[in-house]
């Protein structure tokens, strides 16, 4: 009975598929550029709406855009229906579909989706349904109300996750010729998906770095309720993956992989450059070389402002024999936002109607930096009086009890960062003192004003020697 409800329910999914296609919207490029929302480049000149299947097959090597200003909709979403090779290039804005397929019907074809910003939005999304599909992530969001499946049924699917986040019901590699990749990408399933995920990993499906990484797996700790996958490469690299640094001088440092045998040598060649097709096809490398054939862990770098540089480190883990190929790591130069702590939360109480204390921030940053502080919330306006709001070190009067919020702000002219300190003020300083978390009452403390005294030991005598232990060994309670 079950292998007969699989039957029917693939089947109806093909019936779905074929019985979609005679009114499907087909991408023709027809129009003056490749945007979605140009209604030329679609067959009819009408661009799809949520109640049309859209179809993204012709021409060969075609790249349909959807990029920021641009809300795209459709029922279906196939791209690659055909036999030619055809993009859909996701850069910003949002698409939303019910269902989407990448690589349909045609194993001449192949259907690539390339995806560096905006939201895609769809039930479930089948890579490689019956043709060959990639999926290419480096930005941006999908959000799957379903399973993400790879491939689809008898197709060849690929997923490269080098960056943004996918949420889904579930992942599903369901054959060999199905596969996931994972780098600075980050992916949040329903449920606790962890043997899943370490079964396609042990498998070789499921990969991180390329064979060269590995997986971080949790369940309910980062995402409540959801198994949250990441990646880590072997060599660890500093700085992080898809990092921002600021110019100047940095140092790339990476961990050196083990020896074949132990106790052997290890040393490593060390490429760097700004331009990715220098390392992608190795057309001159002695022009990006930084390390030959060495045995060193770190090497330092210039480098300049609004820029990517790439860098990789091939380790010669045997004597004699060729490098092991590393992945190619990432990272931006570019000003760094203010880093801003607006200091520790901080618990006192009036005295005489009021109480004046300092605020002690920090603010890091590399370029001269402007503040403002502000009163986010208070519990009556005018009960927080900030002395001078354009100082970092300066302070603060309250006047009513209560919690405030205050944010400071810094600016370096080009980027901002901001932090708030919660300040929660009391009548006196045994009720800040009952607020914190680690508060233990004293012993002896019998009125619960925070210290042992006279009036303690008067109600001490006063009930010293009563009893008002049960009398009834058999008490019912009414």
């Amino acid at each position: 009975m079950f292998k007969k409800m699989i039957f029917l329910a693939a089947l109806a999914l093909t019936l779905v598929i074929l019985n979609s296609a005679s009114a499907q919207i087909l991408w023709d490029e027809g129009g003056f550029d490749q945007l979605w929302s140009t209604a030329a480049n679609w067959s009819g000149d009408a661009v799809p709406t949520s109640a049309d299947p859209a179809s993204i097959d012709d021409p060969d090597n075609t790249h349909c855009v959807v990029e920021d200003g641009i809300e795209a909709e459709c029922e279906t979403l196939r791209v690659g229906n055909g036999g030619a090779t055809t993009n859909l290039d996701i850069t910003g804005g949002s698409l939303t579909a019910a269902g989407a397929y990448v690589g349909v019907d045609s194993m001449a074809g192949h259907g690539i989706l390339n995806i560096s910003g905006g939201l895609f939005s769809t039930g479930s999304l089948q890579v490689g349904w019956a043709g060959t599909g990639t999926v290419n992530m480096t930005g941006g969001v999908i959000e799957l109300s379903g399973n993400l499946v790879v491939p689809g049924r008898t197709g060849t699917g690929q997923v490269n996750l080098n960056g943004g986040v996918i949420y889904a019901s579930d992942l599903r590699l369901t054959s060999e010729k199905g596969s996931m990749d994972v780098t600075k990408g980050v992916m949040i399933l329903d449920g606790n998906d962890i043997d899943t995920l370490q079964d396609f990993f042990d498998d070789g499906l499921l990969t991180a770095y390329k064979g060269q990484g590995k997986l971080n797996l949790d369940y309910n700790v980062t995402n409540e309720g959801k198994t949250t996958l990441s990646a880590t490469a072997l060599l660890e690299p500093v700085p992080a993956d898809g990092a921002t640094v600021a110019p100047g001088q940095v140092e790339l440092s990476w961990t050196m992989l083990d020896p074949l045998v132990p106790g052997d040598p290890v040393s490593v060649d060390v490429y760097f450059t700004d331009d990715i097709d220098a390392l992608l096809y190795f057309t001159d490398p002695a022009s990006i070389t930084l390390i030959s054939n060495q045995q060193t862990s770190s090497v330092a770098v210039q480098i300049q402002s609004k820029k990517w540089y790439y860098w990789a480190v091939d380790s010669y883990v045997f004597p004699g024999a060729g490098p092991v190929y590393g992945p190619i790591f990432s990272f931006y130069a570019d000003n760094l936002a203010p880093r801003v702590d607006a200091g520790a939360d901080i618990a006192t109480w009036l005295q005489d109607g009021s109480r004046t204390g300092a605020l002690d921030p920090t603010v890091t940053d590399e370029e001269a930096t402007t503040v403002q502080w502000s009163v986010v919330s208070e519990p009556n306006e005018g009960t927080a009086l900030i002395e001078d709001g354009n100082a970092e070190d300066t302070n603060v009067t309250f006047s009513a009890v209560g919690e405030y919020v205050l944010e400071l702000v810094a600016s370096d002219g080009e980027y901002t960062g901001s932090d708030t300190v919660t300040i929660n003020v009391y009548n006196d300083s045994c009720e800040a003192a009952k607020s914190l978390p680690d508060y233990v009452p004293i012993v002896g403390d019998l009125n619960g004003d925070c210290k042992v005294d006279d009036l303690d030991m008067a109600l001490l005598e006063e009930n010293w020697l009563k009893d008002n232990s049960l009398t009834d060994d058999w008490y019912k309670i009414e």
